[in-house]
């Protein structure tokens, strides 16, 4: 380098320290949407209750599900706002004003033994005020074929 300097050639500027920003944020994966015309739906299993969810022991026996199923034909890209707008089309009281609608998947665990883990949370009449899970697809809660759906419609 210091030969260059003797031939009469400048040096390049060093590079302009730029403090580190903050850490680029991590993205899950890409959700694809899924071609409803050329995909064939799956068949979920809800069962709605009012108050609250179902318990792991409503499900213990294979066949002696909760009454109050509504079978739904969709994708893995639908959302929990799509999921509450046909709730709400099959039980009258989630189309109350002041309806919550809690939603959970029900799978078995290694053991076999049901678990009902709640994944997100809609509002019967959303707003800006109040956020909710709507949004959220089946696929990006981690949804499996064969899981169930449990809603629970509360009031405030």
């Amino acid at each position: 380098m210091a030969e260059v300097q003797r031939r009469g050639r400048p040096l390049p500027p060093p590079p302009a320290r730029v403090p580190p920003g903050p850490p680029p944020l991590r993205m899950g994966p890409r959700v694809q949407p899924v071609d409803r015309e050329k995909t064939c739906p799956l068949l979920l299993r809800v069962f709605t209750k009012i108050g609250g969810h179902h318990s792991d022991n409503d499900f213990a026996v294979r066949g002696k599900e909760p009454k109050d199923e509504v079978q739904i034909y969709t994708w893995m890209d639908a959302t929990l706002r799509e999921l509450t707008d046909l709730v709400k089309e099959v039980a009258p009281e989630a189309r109350r004003r002041d309806a919550s609608l809690s939603f959970a998947f029900v799978y078995p665990d290694k053991r076999g033994r049901f678990v009902v883990r709640e994944v997100g949370r809609t509002y019967s009449y959303p707003n800006g005020r109040r956020p909710d899970s709507g949004s959220k697809s089946l696929s990006e809660l981690k949804f499996q074929i064969g899981d169930y759906l449990d809603v629970a419609i509360t009031f405030q």
